[in-house]
């Protein structure tokens, strides 16, 4: 998969148009695909619809895209089991949910499945647009010049560029949440890292679904850093979190 660079955006009086970005759409309402397919269309998106999770796994791996908007109840293959083989394919591109399943436990299953947000139905089609962009905007960011980005955590070596912690020769691939929220700590190190800050600077926002992930990733990270006593990721209790290396 392409890693964003060809990607370019123009500022309108409406909002932030990404001009040559492609999406794919994975929704069975074929009403839905019809607003979504004009709207995005008209902000200048490249749009593929598929209506199951077979067909838009299909379309992933035999296209590039920019983005996915993936709707969790879609025939033959669900939302979840479709982003987690995504995932396994390319950790970077950005993917929002779709979908009518408002609960806390869907929201939570979601953001640990890999979405980047999770928009309920009924949703705004300029709120959605808006969305797009500001992930858009934050995935060219992450990954503009493709300069390497390497921090030294005791023991470890950390390529954030790669997503790859190696210590003493053994490498482990991190996923890219776990690379962006280390990156993150080790830009802070041995500093508070409030979990509002910490939120915005992944997920672009703060809410409570994001929260409950984001500690699900961070307890994925400690397990990483285990090997090396020297370093660890402490609650600083009521504020957020503190990498903290004792030398």
């Amino acid at each position: 998969m392409e890693d964003g660079k060809n990607l370019k955006y123009n500022n309108s009086e409406e909002e932030t148009v990404f001009n040559e970005a492609s999406i794919l759409v994975v929704e069975d309402n074929p009403n839905i695909n019809i607003l979504l397919k004009k709207y995005l269309e008209r902000l200048s998106f490249k749009v593929v619809i598929c209506v199951d999770g077979e067909q838009g796994f299909k379309h992933f791996k035999d296209s590039h895209f920019d983005l996915c908007l993936i709707d969790i109840m879609i025939p033959k293959i669900d939302g979840l089991k479709l982003v987690k083989k995504i995932r396994e394919i390319d950790e970077n591109i950005p993917i929002i949910f779709l979908t009518a399943k408002a609960l806390i436990e869907d929201r939570i299953k979601g953001f640990e499945a890999g979405c980047d947000d999770y928009i309920t139905k009924p949703f705004s089609t300029r709120e959605l647009g808006l969305r797009i962009n500001a992930i858009l905007k934050r995935y060219l960011a992450n990954n503009k010049d493709g300069k390497e980005i390497v921090f030294q955590i005791g023991k470890f070596v950390f390529d954030y560029s790669n997503m790859t912690l190696t210590l003493e020769g053994v490498k482990q691939i991190l996923t890219r949440k776990e690379a962006a929220l280390l990156k993150f700590f080790c830009e802070n190190k041995n500093k508070l890292v409030h979990r509002t800050d910490a939120m915005i600077a992944i997920w672009g926002k703060e809410d409570y679904y994001i929260g409950r992930s984001m500690d699900v990733f961070i307890t994925k990270i400690r397990k990483h850093l285990k090997a090396d006593p020297n370093i660890s990721i402490t609650n600083v209790h009521g504020s957020g979190f503190k990498l903290e290396e004792n030398k």
